[in-house]
């Protein structure tokens, strides 16, 4: 075991240890940051240096794992002095070349002359010329001094003839006291205000340190010292302090992902894309102008656009529909990568799956479509358009078809900055949008000679995904399952009446309709085709049926009158004919059965409580017992009266109380 070595902090920089700073500075400020003084330590990993200068020494205990390894190393050669020689002698050859390397070619081109000089030279030496006169011819040849010859000599004077070159190239360098040195405090001030988002210009983040100098009484270098001893720095610090992340990844290479590795259909991923044109879209009984947005699913492997869709704006009910598109014409895929926004992450359309708006699933969640199809989702990651392929099929489009010859006048430049002369001078009709984007997209699909790692300059993301796509097992959908996707219209009420559904003044019925006449319902429909069927659910998700579109026709269309009544006389049959099947008794055989019942006399029925006789004359009714009657106001005597009524309604009343 060696003895323990100390080293200063110069020391320690002179090494140039890995993961060190290799300035005495760098090395006193990493000391600090760090604390290696710390006070039980001193004597075992630090400790005051004796003799002229003082200072404090330290060994290699708080040096990083690399910055150990190497200090040992450095402590085994200078045990070694043939060793440390040696290593000396290599670290010089690599330090000279390291140099030469750096220099421009034409500074290399000065050493590859003065080199082919030294060999001529040599070479006539060897031949039995003397050194004055082979100096004398060369430098004739080569119209350059004697002295030049000498002095280039002196250069390589100690290296290897295989180290000539290195050697011979010129080496610049500022003398020493030539720079005045820059206050550290100073320094920091022009980094820290250099160094902004905001990108000062130097020149003047330099005259705001001259004023902060001259208070201070601080001596300045010049701006051109400071600006070279600025770029020094990485240029990929510059990058991120100055111009931000951002601009720091473009700079970093993009990974190059294979698409080989799926089939075709295996996986798809999906974005939106807002166009640069003014597009005169129908609202109710009128139009409104907007920048439409194109949702789009793209096959991975192959690159081909398989369905898209296209809306006022970018919301989930596009991206559902799109995906139902992909999935009827195609099948159903296994993966698929989707942008992390709002509408892509809805909990229709990825329920239960986690994304960066919901890292925690909730168990009342709804399951979106795509889990209960078994497609399993994958988030792209925000604002990185290199993670999703679909993005450079957008950037095409964006190029070619909103400039395209039928936007003449709609076009509205792809930055505030880069709008046309004729800008907002035209809006172009939704239908005319709708045929321009369905011919581009299938012009790009078919445009042969694509350089992907799949098509390989040769075919287009037609022709590699159909020869894919004709040996893969497909799953294709089933009924239930296509009807996931298509829009819910909530809480619609089937008319009393005769059980039609309206929706956006289409008219939906069907037979099964007239059973929930007056109820809620749920129907699920295709926005852009509402000619078509839709389909009716119970408010508890129960699958009702389809219903047809009933479309108006014309006051005088005699063929469609006929057809309506014809449908109405085989609906009228049909149903006659369910209850004929249902009536198996006739009205005859109804009544013989209730005329057969035995008739049952009636029993009188007790009474319980007796009204009070009132006189319209007038008089004072009597109650005893729970009889009662109206006294006449006359001369009779009253009791004799009483009694004379009450037997002769005995019969009548049947009276509950005392006896008379």
């Amino acid at each position: 075991m060696h003895e323990q070595k100390w080293f200063s902090a110069a020391e320690l920089a002179a090494m140039n240890l890995p993961g060190m700073p290799a300035t005495k500075q760098g090395v006193q400020a990493r000391i600090d940051q760090e604390n290696w003084m710390l006070p039980d330590q001193e004597g075992q990993t630090w400790r005051r240096r004796q003799g002229h200068g003082g200072g404090f020494e330290f060994t290699s205990y708080h040096l990083p794992f690399q910055a150990r390894v190497a200090f040992e190393l450095h402590v085994q050669r200078e045990a070694d002095p043939a060793l440390a020689a040696e290593a000396s002698g290599q670290r010089e050859r690599e330090d000279l070349w390291r140099k030469y390397d750096a220099l421009p070619d034409r500074l290399k081109e000065r050493a590859r002359k003065a080199l082919r000089a030294l060999h001529a030279v040599e070479g006539l030496v060897a031949s039995g010329t003397r050194k004055t006169t082979a100096l004398t011819v060369v430098a004739h040849v080569q119209k350059v001094g004697r002295n030049t010859i000498n002095n280039w000599y002196r250069d390589v004077r100690g290296l290897n003839r295989c180290d000539w070159l290195a050697g011979l190239a010129p080496h610049y360098g500022a003398r020493a006291g030539d720079v005045a040195e820059c206050p550290k405090e100073a320094w920091d001030i022009l980094v820290a205000d250099y160094l902004r988002l905001e990108a000062p210009g130097f020149a003047a983040c330099y005259r705001r340190l001259q004023a902060v100098a001259q208070q201070r009484g601080w001596t300045l270098p010049s701006s051109k010292a400071l600006l070279n001893r600025m770029k020094q720095y990485p240029q990929e610090l510059l990058v991120l302090a100055r111009e931000g992340e951002e601009k720091l990844k473009q700079m970093y290479p993009a990974q190059k992902r294979d698409h080989a590795v799926f089939d075709a259909l295996e996986a798809v991923n999906s974005d939106g894309h807002k166009f640069d044109v003014f597009v005169r879209w129908p609202v109710g009984n009128g139009e409104q102008i907007v920048r439409p947005v194109l949702i789009g699913f793209q096959d991975v492997y192959s690159g081909k656009i398989l369905s898209w869709r296209v809306d006022m704006s970018e919301n989930k009910e596009a991206v559902r529909l799109a995906f139902g598109d992909l999935v009827e014409r195609y099948g159903i895929p296994k993966h698929c990568f989707l942008d992390n926004g709002r509408n892509f992450a809805s909990k229709w359309l990825t329920g239960g799956v986690p994304n960066r708006y919901r890292f925690k699933v909730r168990e009342e969640e709804p399951m979106g479509i795509l889990p209960q199809l078994g497609v399993q989702v994958h988030w792209a990651q925000p604002y990185s358009g290199r993670s999703k392929p679909i993005e450079r099929a957008w950037r095409d489009l964006a190029q070619d078809l909103a400039k395209h010859p039928r936007f003449a006048g709609a076009y509205t430049g792809n930055t505030p900055m880069a709008k046309p002369e004729n800008y907002g001078s035209k809006a172009v009709p939704l239908d005319v949008f709708i045929e321009v984007i369905s011919e581009g997209v299938r012009e790009h699909n078919a445009r042969v000679g694509r350089r992907s790692d799949v098509c390989q300059g040769r075919y287009s993301f037609d022709q590699v995904f159909e020869a894919s796509y004709v040996r893969v097992p497909i799953t294709r959908a089933t009924d239930e399952q296509r009807r996931l996707w298509l829009m819910p219209a909530e809480a619609l009420t089937i008319s009393r009446r005769d059980g039609a559904i309206e929706i956006e003044g289409n008219r939906f019925w069907a037979e099964f309709l007239q059973q929930h006449r007056g109820e809620k319902a749920v129907v699920r429909l295709d926005p852009e085709n509402l000619h078509g069927e839709v389909y009716v659910y119970r408010m508890d998700g129960t699958y009702l049926g389809a219903a047809r579109c009933i479309e108006k026709v014309g006051f005088m269309d005699k063929a469609a009158a006929q057809r309506h009544s014809r449908a109405f006389k085989a609906h009228a049959k049909a149903t006659r004919d369910l209850a004929q099947a249902a009536k198996r008794l006739s009205d005859e055989d109804l009544a013989q059965v209730f005329t057969e019942l035995p008739q049952q006399d009636d029993e009188p029925l007790d009474a319980k409580i007796v009204r009070p006789l009132r006189p319209a004359s007038g008089g004072t009714p009597v109650m005893r017992g729970n009889a009662a009657v109206a006294l006449a106001d006359d001369e009779d005597d009253p009791l004799e009266k009483y009694n004379h009524l009450v037997r002769s309604e005995r019969q009548r009343f049947r009276v509950v109380g005392d006896d008379e």
